[in-house]
């Protein structure tokens, strides 16, 4: 008799009861967990365990469970070190705590100053007709330039891409910009970060004023916030078993001269080894990861596979002027069957979920989150599921060679 081999765990990436995929839908296509959020508390408040509580059950009640928190969000304030950081921080033990005690074991969040994933096209139309996620390294400069005018942001840029700018200024229309500030900072933002922007503000400003809390604040200066959350927070984490996963930069290079500190190997090693912890671990993004030129994605797979404790499984095109897009859950350069047997052979069970996928068919016809279509997700968990089923495949015949 041959003994069962357990697949990683399939997830999908939930946005509560507003969202228009439910939950018994979700159960019909073989999604076994649920990545969610409690999205109507501010960041910073607690998250109180009947608020959890409330999350969970309704969540089994439909015979799925909560599998992995995406994310219990940090304020941009833990982040710069602002006064009422320790404050924050306790706020953010006690949720961790309330989480631990209903049972949630896991932790995806990030430390990206006042941005989250950047992209500066939502719906870049493909060959097949499906609309994909783009970055546009000119049009994030024209961005930048022209739009945010941020103070020194030509000094970011080489003369050959300022001139492009310029030329651009001179033929994009205003509906055109509009877009460009909606892709950027309001419509990738508004349900991640609880939103940048409120309701009567303008985009741009309040963009602006979130940027200038991290002026004079450097990559080391980040680094040493961080470390200064983890040796607050992870006691905690430990008491309750819960396990912290850090997810990585998106892109993996600086935007709007903010630091990022999770772009590459050297990065996360610092970041595990800042503080030694087993509640100190890594959400292994392959799509982040595999949109910096300068990443091996298999070798980082493998590096920190033990520190692995939620996958994210996308692929990304990137040409050679840094431009990228999301690619097939089949191609793109994060090469995710090498990724999926690292992770099957010598992690098994994790956590793992599609991440983003195209907008396909009736996709384009819904209001979803950005990257967070029904069918494209679904279509790309077929593609998953393929190749988990090869791997599966070969590790049993292995086991009985």
């Amino acid at each position: 008799m041959k003994l069962f081999v357990k697949n990683m765990e399939k997830t999908w990436r939930w946005f509560g009861t507003k969202d228009d995929i439910t939950l018994d839908m979700l159960k019909q296509i073989g999604v076994e967990g649920i990545v969610t959020s409690l999205h109507d508390v501010e960041c910073g408040e607690i998250w109180t365990s009947e608020m959890i509580d409330t999350c969970n059950q309704h969540i089994i009640s439909n015979g799925l469970k909560w599998s992995v928190v995406e994310s219990l969000p940090v304020h941009d304030a833990i982040k710069y070190a602002g006064k009422e950081r320790d404050f924050l921080i306790e706020n953010y033990k006690i949720s961790l705590a309330n989480l631990g005690k209903c049972g949630i074991k896991t932790v995806c969040y990030n430390f990206m100053p006042v941005i989250d994933w950047v992209r500066t096209d939502l719906n870049k139309e493909m060959s097949d007709g499906t609309g994909t996620l783009f970055f546009n390294k000119l049009c994030l400069a024209y961005f930048d330039v022209k739009i945010l005018k941020r103070k020194n942001a030509c000094l970011e840029y080489s003369d050959k891409e300022l001139k492009k700018v310029e030329y651009l200024d001179k033929t994009i229309s205003e509906e055109e910009k509009t877009e460009l500030i909606d892709s950027i900072i309001v419509k990738t933002q508004k349900f991640i970060s609880r939103g940048i922007v409120g309701a009567n503000q303008n985009p741009v400003e309040a963009f602006n004023t979130q940027l200038h809390y991290f002026d004079g604040i450097g990559k080391e200066d980040l680094r040493q916030n961080l470390k200064y959350f983890l040796e607050k927070i992870l006691p905690t984490a430990e008491k309750y078993g819960i396990k912290m996963c850090i997810h990585p930069d998106d892109p993996p290079f600086p935007v709007f001269g903010l630091p990022r500190i999770v772009c590459n190997q050297d990065d996360i090693e610092w970041i595990l080894n800042s503080v030694k912890s087993s509640s100190n671990g890594l959400t292994f993004c392959a799509g982040s990861l595999s949109a910096g030129l300068h990443n091996d994605v298999v070798e980082m797979a493998q590096k920190f596979v033990s520190k692995t404790y939620f996958v994210h499984l996308r692929s990304t095109h990137v040409y050679e002027n840094g431009d990228f897009e999301e690619a097939s859950h089949l191609s793109g350069r994060a090469n995710l069957i090498e990724v999926i047997r690292i992770f099957e052979k010598e992690n098994p069970n994790l956590p793992m979920r599609v991440d983003h996928g195209r907008l396909m068919l009736d996709d384009k016809d819904k209001n979803y989150n950005p990257g967070y279509s029904l069918l494209g997700r679904m279509f790309a968990l077929a593609q998953v599921e393929g190749m988990m089923a090869v791997v599966k495949n070969e590790i049993t015949n292995k086991l009985y060679e």
